[in-house]
């Protein structure tokens, strides 16, 4: 499976297609998240600048480097969709869930206490 992608990034597909699934699927959550977030960030950066009477040289770097970020987080997207295509998981809508919905885990049933019997001693008190 050839993919190159046009951004760095922290993983490689291969890296991708071994996490399981949930792994996959909470990445893909947390990454929507942010694109969220930083959208709307965008936005309100983007109206700023429009309303402001003067250039504003931080303002407009920020508003770049987001956009960086944005077509890094996409294609970070796209490559855990391809993982899970990969595994045989059928990308849907299920998964553009803003917030990451993990699945219940398992826990190992607990052993039932076993009830104490006090030992009485020779004074009269009780061991525990």
């Amino acid at each position: 499976m050839a993919f190159k992608p046009h951004y760095p990034q922290p993983f490689s597909l291969s890296d991708a297609i071994s996490l399981d699934v949930p792994v996959i699927t909470e990445e893909i959550a947390r990454l929507q998240h942010s694109l969220q977030r930083l959208r709307e960030t965008q936005d309100l950066l983007r109206d700023y600048l429009q309303d402001s009477k003067e250039d504003d040289p931080e303002i407009t770097k920020a508003v770049k480097e987001n956009e960086v970020v944005i077509g890094s987080q996409d294609e970070r997207i796209e490559m855990l969709k391809i993982a899970l295509r990969d595994k045989g998981v059928s990308y849907n809508e299920h998964y553009n869930l803003s917030t990451a919905i993990s699945q219940p885990k398992t826990v190992a049933p607990r052993s039932t206490p076993q009830a104490i019997q006090p030992e009485a001693d020779d004074e009269g008190g009780l061991h525990l």
